[in-house]
């Protein structure tokens, strides 16, 4: 009873609201840029803002958001796939309203699902559309066959790199390797780690010009976050950076979220979900 109940008011709530989840996929060409780290940042900062939002952790092998939460999830997707279970059951919500799903190795396995499993995780996948603002996937290292479709298939990217050349390096990759199959995804870019705001800038724009040049697409520079020994400390606290107001980075990541949810559009009915896009690239496939 208790179940049906709850469908019946997700059913309604989704009527009241038709509007979609915006889907964001948060990618680096690298690992150990700061990518989960500033995906459950920027998160909780959409919730500051009284956003409804979803981080789903695909960091297969490497998700860490409970982690960085100072939590430990009850279940991942893994149990969702192997068990049938409800995605409802498997989201965990945080005191301050942000909720989140736990990595496992259910990605790897999506792609060699039978047709049933698929169906099943689409046919959950496509209740959260409209009880959510915003649903961002905290994507692995890179780009691989299987979590290219994930990307492909979101409304747009947010690129985290830092200054180093091999990070810039890879991030172009990545890049690249997106604006092959899908040259009208909206890409961001966050640079992080900058010494100062203004070789930060000088960096992201020389990035920009670079990634113009030689693929013909305008990045979006969405925003600059300055190297802070704070980040070190607030991970080994468990305690996302964002609570700390004090802090250079948090005032940074507030005003990226800021301009971005100014500059930033709502997804109408008309728009192809998540869902519809990634069936059409597994037909495709």
């Amino acid at each position: 009873m208790n179940d049906q109940a709850a469908r019946l008011r997700r059913k309604i709530e989704m009527k009241q609201n038709p509007k979609q989840a915006k889907t964001i996929c948060v990618i680096s060409g690298k690992g150990g840029v700061g990518k989960s780290n500033t995906s459950l940042n920027f998160a909780l900062e959409l919730v500051n803002h009284g956003k409804k939002v979803l981080l789903f952790d695909l960091d297969v092998g490497m998700g860490n958001i409970d982690i960085l939460l100072g939590t430990h999830a009850r279940k991942t997707i893994l149990d969702m796939f192997n068990g049938f279970e409800s995605i409802h059951d498997i989201i965990e919500v945080e005191n301050n309203g942000l909720a989140y799903i736990s990595a496992g190795s259910g990605l790897n396995e999506f792609f060699s699902l039978d047709d049933s499993k698929k169906d099943f995780f689409m046919n959950q996948y496509t209740e959260l559309i409209g009880l959510y603002d915003y649903i961002l996937f905290d994507m692995g290292a890179g780009i691989h066959t299987d979590s290219l479709f994930f990307i492909l298939a979101a409304d747009e990217c947010i690129v985290i790199t830092t200054p180093e050349p091999t990070s810039i390096t890879d991030a172009y990759s990545v890049i690249k390797h997106i604006i092959k199959h899908q040259g009208k995804m909206p890409i961001q870019v966050i640079m992080n780690r900058s010494l100062s705001q203004k070789t930060g800038e000088q960096a992201l724009e020389r990035f920009r010009q670079v990634i113009k040049q030689f693929l013909q697409v305008d990045i979006i520079k969405m925003g600059i976050l300055p190297e802070d020994q704070a980040v070190s400390q607030a991970v080994v606290k468990q305690k996302p950076y964002i609570f700390n107001e004090k802090l250079s980075i948090t005032k940074a990541l507030k005003q990226i979220t800021a301009n971005y949810l100014k500059n930033t559009t709502e997804l109408n009915s008309i728009h192809p979900t998540f869902i519809q896009k990634l069936k059409q690239l597994l037909i495709e496939r």
